[in-house]
């Protein structure tokens, strides 16, 4: 079974930044894409950002373009999500997840191993 584990989660003041990190118990990020979701209380989850295998193709939600960065580090088995100048409605549970395709793809139904999730809190 896969493990995956997000990190970095914590509770920050409007503007700040945070970094995620998501690893797995096994290489199974070399050939796959991986992929950020957010779920807020009383929302369904979302889609936030997606990284190829190889790192050259990314997508990002419309709302966090110019302010999160994924990026992968194909040695570590690393995949980070860079948040930056954090806002209220970032407030939720991050996730990664591991694609079953090669590509950066948006559609939660193409992922096949997810973590537990790591809180991300924006607060005043």
């Amino acid at each position: 079974q896969v493990q995956l584990t997000e990190s970095g989660g914590g509770l920050v003041p409007v503007g700040n930044s945070l970094r995620l990190s998501c690893v797995s118990s096994r290489n199974t990020f070399s050939n796959n894409g991986v992929g950020w979701f957010r779920q807020a209380p009383g929302k369904e989850r979302e889609f936030v950002a997606a990284i190829s295998w190889n790192g050259g193709s990314t997508e990002y939600l419309d709302s966090v373009k110019g302010r999160f960065t994924i990026s992968r580090d194909r040695v570590k088995h690393i995949v980070y999500l860079q948040m930056d100048s954090l806002n209220y409605e970032d407030t939720a549970v991050y996730y990664c997840a591991s694609s079953r395709s090669a590509a950066a793809t948006r559609a939660t139904n193409m992922y096949r191993y997810w973590g537990q999730g790591t809180q991300v809190t924006v607060a005043s």
